[in-house]
């Protein structure tokens, strides 16, 4: 039995002066990788904020920056942890290390591939830049000006105060329209006069009237042309464009139109019709209802005259 345990405390002893022998032959290599390890922190710190004061001249949005100068800190410490794993000859375990890695991603990937999609469409729209924060866009059926653009999603604040926040592969996969892209919009405004009247006397009546409105464009001429014969009037529209950066801009000058053009109708006595309905109770069309009704009482009389004829035989 005191054979077994000495056999056992010897192998013991053997094993730590190995383990101590080893320690003080890497002991040099152990000064150098701590003081690289530590170097690496303070290089990727320097190096992160080296890159987040020369993004902003290349890039003005603020969550691609960030995204980047991060990238770059953590790829700053993987490579120093890499040489500090090579100086303690632990190639096998970089190895492992970087097979770990991928496959680690790769299960990620799969599980978190909606966030991940979303991700990469964020950075894709951050570095093209389709839009910006201020614009007045349509997506995925919501109208609305845009308040935050991130990695994640698009914030949209609807006109009626709804924020609604629309997932970037939604945006990036759909259609967007940006209504200020170019800075100018058309409106329409639609309308309808009598029969009666005189239609060039009313359109230059339109012209004359759509004038001077606030934000219109003064080098687009204002349009108005008619559109079908209605069932009680004949029916126009009437097309003019202005400055818009807000849907205010578009709903105001239309609503100042609409005033102008009953104002300049009222002042030339133009009627705008109500609908009309005409009956027509003949079996040939187009007799008056009066003349059917002078044909019924005739006949009326008729009758009654041969009724009293009869009753005197």
């Amino acid at each position: 039995m005191m054979l077994e345990i000495n056999k056992a405390f010897s192998l013991l002893y053997n094993k730590l002066e190995l383990w101590v022998r080893h320690l003080i032959l890497m002991l040099p290599n152990l000064v150098i990788a701590l003081v690289m390890l530590v170097l690496t922190f303070v290089a990727a710190r320097i190096i992160q904020k080296t890159t987040e004061k020369l993004l902003p001249r290349f890039s003005h949005s603020v969550a691609l920056n960030n995204l980047v100068s991060s990238l770059v800190y953590t790829a700053s410490i993987l490579i120093g942890i890499f040489f500090v794993l090579s100086i303690l000859q632990l190639d096998k375990t970089v190895t492992s290390l970087l097979a770990g890695v991928g496959i680690i991603g790769l299960a990620l990937g799969l599980a978190f591939q909606d966030i991940a999609t979303n991700f990469i469409s964020g950075v894709i729209i951050a570095v093209r830049k389709p839009f910006g924060v201020g614009d007045v866009v349509e997506s995925n059926d919501y109208f609305g000006t845009i308040e935050r653009v991130n990695l994640r999603t698009i914030d949209i604040r609807r006109v009626t105060g709804e924020l609604v926040k629309v997932p970037n592969r939604k945006v990036f996969e759909n259609v967007m329209v940006i209504y200020t892209h170019y800075g100018i919009r058309r409106v329409d405004v639609k309308g309808s006069v009598s029969y009666a009247e005189d239609l060039e006397r009313v359109q230059q009546l339109v012209k004359a009237a759509v004038v001077n409105i606030k934000g219109m464009v003064e080098h687009k001429d204002v349009e108005m042309v008619y559109e079908e014969f209605g069932e009680s009037s004949v029916n126009f529209l009437v097309r003019f464009w202005i400055h818009y950066s807000r849907q205010f801009d578009y709903v105001s000058a239309r609503s100042e139109a609409i005033i102008k053009i009953k104002k300049a109708f009222d002042e030339n006595n133009v009627q705008i019709p109500f609908p009309i309905r005409t009956l027509d109770f003949a079996i040939k069309g187009g007799e008056k209802l009066r003349e059917q009704l002078k044909v019924l009482k005739e006949e009326g009389n008729e009758n009654g005259q041969n009724n009293r004829d009869n009753n005197k035989i």
